[in-house]
């Protein structure tokens, strides 16, 4: 085995010196250009960036457009569909469920239902109309005094801290947390707390509607499946004229408008709407519930870390890369559980917790994006 890699080895090597001998023949020009050629070459997949992040990247690139571009053309669309569902539950709600609570509950129960359901639906139409509207900010484009952390590689612009470039809206966003389908905008410095506050009372308004409609549910399933259980039993022997003359019915039931022997079904047209729109309001506010309550846990959660989902997973991945060194990662924006929540909702004092919290209020956000270094660390903003 060994002398037969020897051989191998050797001829390599015969192989090389060949070669080079055979380009020194050559013109220097000829060799010039030839070298020139192979840097080019190398030069269209190779820098010394280049790692298997990078690689990925491009190959993926196309699949990474195409999703941007769908993303982009559907924002309208799902846009659509947030107003169109809502606005169903909304008329389900006035024209199915407050004429029975009017008639059947008690006045305290009726004050609190009207109350708290106008609240909730006033929030949630409020802070989803200004998630939508609000600008989430870009940092500026020819301000070269801004103190920044890098320069963005599709804007060639510099990007300050916590700023990262959205695809879809293909600019650079403020503290960039993601793009949202629903909203058909980034999620940025200005309108993060619309948007939080939008999932959070449009998550309390599906609970709402789940737990406060849960009876009329199960009843109005029984009563759909007693409906189906009646069309399939069979109604009678149809009657004709002829019936009349061999004595199967008397002639006074023959002025009625049924032709069959037995009475009208017990329930009506208006019956079965008002059954299924209990059980598609119920089954839709509970799904939105699960599904959107998880969302607002997820963001409630990077809130009182002071991340947002994209400095999730770059504090994350830093983390791992300093403990392998020994070393602890904090994060630079995390003044506490509190004050990261006061900082967030833009509370300075106490009645701000109603006024700017529980209550429609357009008041701006803390600091201009650009800059983060304007908060206290160790103190509360505000004793509590």
């Amino acid at each position: 085995m060994r002398p037969c890699l020897g051989v191998g080895h050797l001829l390599l090597r015969w192989l090389r010196v060949c070669s080079r001998r055979a380009r020194n023949r050559l013109p220097k020009c000829v060799r010039e250009r030839w070298a020139y050629a192979q840097l080019l070459w190398r030069s269209l997949f190779y820098n010394s960036l280049t790692n298997c992040d990078v690689v990925s990247d491009s190959l993926l690139e196309p699949i990474f457009w195409m999703v941007d571009i769908l993303t982009r053309w559907f924002g309208m669309v799902f846009v659509f569909l947030v107003v169109a569902l809502t606005s169903s539950i909304l008329i389900i709600s006035y024209f199915c469920l407050l004429p029975l609570v009017l008639n059947t509950y008690p006045p305290f129960w009726i004050v609190w239902h009207i109350c708290y359901g106008h609240w909730n639906l006033i929030m949630i139409i409020f802070h989803y109309y200004k998630a939508t509207k609000t600008s989430p900010g870009y940092p500026p484009k020819m301000k070269p005094d801004i103190p920044f952390v890098s320069v963005c590689k599709k804007c060639i612009i510099p990007k300050p801290a916590r700023t990262h470039h959205c695809g879809i809206c293909n600019t650079c966003i403020l503290k960039m947390d993601h793009h949202c389908p629903w909203l058909n905008n980034c999620v940025g410095h200005f309108n993060h707390r619309y948007f939080f506050s939008f999932c959070l009372f449009m998550t309390l308004g599906c609970m709402y509607c789940s737990i406060s409609g849960r009876t009329l549910f199960i009843n109005a399933y029984h009563a759909i499946e007693h409906f189906k259980h009646l069309e399939v039993e069979q109604p009678g022997v149809p009657v004709k004229g002829v019936g009349l003359l061999i004595g199967i019915v008397p002639p006074e039931a023959m002025t009625k408008k049924s032709s069959y022997n037995t009475p009208p079904p017990p329930y009506t047209f208006k019956d079965k709407m008002f059954h299924k729109s209990i059980i598609y309001m119920w089954v839709l506010t509970s799904t939105v519930a699960v599904a959107l309550g998880g969302l607002t846990l997820w963001h409630a959660m990077l809130i009182s870390r002071g991340e947002t989902s994209i400095e999730r997973h770059i504090n994350k991945k830093e983390a791992k890369r300093l403990a392998k060194h020994g070393k602890v990662y904090r994060n630079p924006f995390n003044y506490g559980r509190l004050n990261n929540w006061k900082i967030f909702f833009g509370v300075e004092k106490t009645s701000h917790w109603l006024t700017r919290v529980l209550l429609p209020s357009s008041h701006a956000p803390y600091g201009d994006g650009l800059t983060w270094d304007i908060y206290p660390h160790q103190k509360d903003i505000m004793p509590v």
